[in-house]
């Protein structure tokens, strides 16, 4: 067997802002990163970040950049958009969550987003992870449809060797042979990865499901399987959306949704204790685990 990256198992977790608005993910809480998949207009992300703030939430999430698999469809209003998000979220005491494609656009984003994303396309983009570490902002890294929890966990290497000051993991689930949801969710790497590295670990319900009906139940599972927060994509008029509209959650599920996955956080209880590296030989000691 391969030995796998990540040797430190206690947890360590991840400051988010700075004052008196600041989150911490992985001491214990659910983290709820929930918003539009695209900055579509001011109007829109304004009603986003009321119900969000509303519903309890920390956390707007929003895309500014968007890597569509069409050239023809919506891109995102770049810049602009960051913009508009950075002043919903501030309107209403909320952190920014929102992703950077290009190397060039990390150091502008990081003036207007707490936590900076990588998204599941730009995973193994070193140049991008490198450029984003250095921007100075904790990192959500997403886990690439097609990549294993080794290059998940090289990629968030190269985010901390390069300086990033936090790293989140993310999983959104990966490309499979079944069709009956968007992607296969894997939470089997959630529960590893929460035993047996020190990164807190969020999941994505919203792309793996690919129908709003299914985001729920998963979200249910991925809380249940220990993850330290979700993001969730929700939308004032999920089928005007220009982005993602089948699994969009609308703005007046919320209150429903949120209690509902803070249930099964409480029923939890305590976390489970992560394990002791050295009982497991196969993980490999690295170098960069002595900056960690």
């Amino acid at each position: 067997m391969t030995a796998l990256p990540r040797v430190e198992t206690a947890a360590r977790p991840v400051r988010v802002g700075s004052g008196p608005h600041a989150a911490t993910i992985g001491d214990g809480g659910l983290a709820l990163m929930l918003g539009p998949c695209a900055v579509e207009s001011a109007e829109q992300v304004a009603a986003a970040a009321r119900a969000v703030a509303a519903s309890g939430a920390r956390f707007l999430r929003g895309g500014a950049y968007k890597p569509r698999t069409s050239p023809y469809s919506f891109q995102g209003l770049g810049l602009e958009g960051l913009r508009l998000l950075a002043a919903a979220a501030r309107a209403h005491r909320l952190l920014v969550v929102s992703e950077v494609l290009d190397p060039a656009d990390a150091a502008p984003a990081a003036e207007l987003v707490d936590l900076v994303q990588i998204g599941a396309r730009s995973m193994a983009s070193v140049p991008l992870l490198r450029a984003v570490a250095r921007a100075g902002r904790p990192v959500l890294l997403k886990r690439g449809f097609g990549a294993t929890v080794e290059e998940l966990l090289h990629a968030a290497e190269h985010l901390l060797d390069a300086g990033a000051p936090g790293v989140i993991l993310c999983e959104r689930g990966i490309r499979t042979f079944e069709t009956c949801t968007r992607f296969t969710l894997d939470l089997g790497a959630v529960a590893w990865l929460r035993a047996r590295t020190h990164l807190p670990v969020i999941v994505d319900p919203s792309h793996a499901a690919g129908r709003r009906a299914l985001v729920l139940p998963l979200a249910r599972a991925a809380v249940a399987a220990g993850a330290d927060g979700l993001l969730v994509e929700v939308h004032p008029a999920p089928a005007a959306a220009l982005s993602d509209a089948a699994q969009a959650l609308p703005l007046d599920e919320l209150p429903a949704f949120v209690a509902a996955v803070r249930a099964v956080h409480r029923a939890l209880g305590a976390s489970e204790p992560r394990e002791d590296s050295e009982q497991r030989p196969d993980v490999e000691p690295r170098r960069l685990e002595e900056r960690l």
